[in-house]
């Protein structure tokens, strides 16, 4: 392929024709909070499995109450976790805790605070009484069979407890690829030095890896000098030992930008080199002869971010089978963009009572200047051939944090 600008839509269609598929793995339960799901969870029995009682306090035969009984002698105690009472008299009840299974021959629960209990009996209050209250009635939530939660999502907390409720100790889950960050460039230095005046800490590699830890990918960090031996020979090396890599800088026009030099003389196909947008345009993709993936980022920090955020989760959730819902938002206020390219425009979002989703814009110094992106929380993406947007116009959003 020449080393030509293509389109945004056609970098996402390259990037969904080299998607992969990832095996299955099984992982204990405890190990599997952020993977993403391989088989449907189903009910093993129906959700609640019995008629549960949801308040403390008596169960009893509603049509005793209806012909105008107030008091009832109580026959016995139906404590959480026990098998099943019978009331034996329709004039009586049973004091019931929550959680419990409903006794036989009762329908209705009265809590304790609408009670006044007293040698062995309970007298219900002057209050309003419904028919079957207070209980949570087998199967109404799920039924046994059924599919609660379906493959491909990503397990959260809430997913986790399904899992536990239907007996899963082990479950079937995604395998992530092994998966290396690696910035490149002499002007980077460790986090924890203190830089001089021409250097810069490594940040990019860091923001990568909390990311793909949200998305369920584990990932080392690695550092490239810029040095094309040493470069050849320290990716080499990685190529044996990943199936995922992200690097950041070393593509653009500078005269040590060699990366994609590198890549190609260790014989990585490459996909593409340039995108038609701003931040951004050079990022490169490719793929190694193993079928080993390839996302070369440009250093710039935004750059990388929108990079990440636009393309890399977007293969992501192609290899994974995902077809998240878009979000979309309206423009706050007026945008003038010339160039044309496609614009990620960094914006904070804004909900109105209306439910109308706003995107005001942020604006920052750009692609270097990413202390602006902690006070926005995603990209509006206004697309090529316009250059003009107005307020009130609709377009697609993309987030990078948990909105709300």
């Amino acid at each position: 392929m020449e080393n030509v600008f293509i389109e945004y839509e056609k970098a996402l269609s390259i990037l969904a024709a080299h998607s992969d598929d990832f095996p299955d793995e099984e992982r204990p339960l405890e190990a599997c909070i952020g993977a993403y799901l391989a088989e449907d969870l189903q009910a093993d029995r129906d959700f609640p499995p019995f008629d549960r009682v949801t308040m403390d306090g008596i169960s009893l035969s509603y049509k005793a109450f209806e012909n105008g009984q107030r008091e009832f002698f109580i026959e016995d105690i139906a404590p959480a976790g026990t098998p099943k009472k019978t009331l034996q008299n329709s004039r009586n009840c049973i004091e019931v805790m929550t959680g419990a299974i409903m006794p036989d021959k009762t329908d209705t629960v009265i809590r304790y605070e609408d009670l006044e209990i007293a040698d062995g009996k309970a007298k219900v209050l002057p209050i309003p009484l419904n028919y079957r209250q207070n209980v949570h009635f087998q199967g109404i939530d799920r039924s046994r069979g059924s599919i609660i939660v379906q493959k491909g999502k990503q397990l959260s907390s809430a997913e986790i407890n399904i899992a536990a409720a239907v007996g899963k100790s082990f479950l079937k889950v995604k395998k992530m690829p092994r998966a290396v960050i690696i910035s490149t460039g002499d002007e980077l230095v460790d986090v924890h030095q203190t830089p001089e005046l021409h250097q810069i800490r490594r940040s990019n590699i860091y923001g990568i890896q909390s990311t793909l830890k949200t998305w369920g990918i584990p990932a080392d960090l690695q550092h490239l000098p810029d040095d094309k031996e040493q470069m050849e020979q320290i990716i080499s090396e990685l190529l044996k030992q990943y199936d995922l890599f992200i690097f950041t800088g070393g593509v653009s026009k500078g005269k040590f930008d060699y990366l994609p030099d590198v890549l190609e003389t260790l014989q990585i196909e490459k996909h593409f080199h340039k995108i038609q947008q701003r931040p951004g345009k050079p990022f490169w993709f490719g793929t190694s002869k193993e079928g080993k993936k390839i996302f070369a980022l440009p250093g710039n920090p935004v750059s990388s971010f929108v990079c990440v955020y636009i393309y890399l989760k977007f293969w992501l959730n192609k290899s994974l089978g995902l077809e998240p819902l878009p979000l979309y938002a309206a423009l706050k206020q007026d945008v003038s963009f010339k160039p044309d390219l496609v614009y990620f425009l960094e914006a904070r979002l804004e909900s109105r009572p209306d439910g109308t989703l706003l995107a005001d814009p942020i604006s920052g110094n750009g692609s270097g200047d990413f202390a602006n992106l902690v006070k926005t929380d995603g990209f509006l993406v206004l697309p090529q051939n316009k250059s003009e947007f107005k307020q009130g116009e609709v377009y697609l959003f993309v987030p990078y944090r948990d909105i709300f």
